[in-house]
């Protein structure tokens, strides 16, 4: 499978459904008559980021990884992104900054050509860390163990908070992208 037709429509459904989650928890506060912008607050444990952080690592890991197979550098508004995100403890912004984050990279990630990401070189991937730890790998590699890990992470994160803090999600939320996909068993005739 060729890396384009495998990351783009992956990040793209899940950050779909991502937005979807934002907008259960919103009806979720209302409901109880609480500010929907106090979600990006919450966290899983102190020590980990808020949901804010999530969604916005989630979006960065969205197109670090494609521009990376394309050899291009990641644009600076997704660094900003993700700069962000380590902010968003103190900076947690509003629920429309999050849906705007969300629009802006499911913009991109659409605008991206998929002969870009997949003619790339096949030169080893070198990845280092903030902690100057350097991972060495090639393409398929840096695609199995670290790009999808990597996003998957951030938007499992960012559903277990949810899910943690009352928001009713459930499997079908995670992946709604697979009732295209769904037919009815037909009726036995006995």
């Amino acid at each position: 499978m060729l890396p384009s037709t495998l990351l783009i429509p992956a990040f793209t459904q899940m950050l779909q459904a991502l937005n979807g989650w934002l907008d259960k928890a919103s009806a979720f506060q209302q409901a109880l008559g609480q500010d929907s912008n106090a979600l990006l607050s919450l966290r899983l444990a102190p020590d980990m980021y808020p949901l804010a952080a999530q969604i916005r690592f989630a979006c960065f890991q969205a197109m670090e990884p494609l521009c990376r197979l394309a050899g291009q550098p990641v644009p600076d508004r997704f660094d900003r992104i993700r700069q962000d995100g380590v902010d968003a403890g103190n900076k947690p912004g509003s629920l429309q900054d999050a849906r705007a984050c969300l629009a802006e990279t499911l913009a991109a990630l659409s605008a991206i050509a998929p002969i870009s990401v997949d003619e790339g070189s096949d030169a080893p991937i070198t990845l280092t860390l903030p902690n100057d730890l350097i991972f060495d790998m090639t393409r398929d590699q840096y695609i199995r163990d670290w790009a999808l890990p990597q996003f998957h992470f951030h938007l499992i994160t960012a559903y277990a908070i949810l899910r943690h803090h009352g928001v009713e999600l459930g499997k079908a939320d995670y992946v709604p992208h697979m009732f295209a996909y769904a037919r009815q068993v037909p009726e036995r005739q006995d």
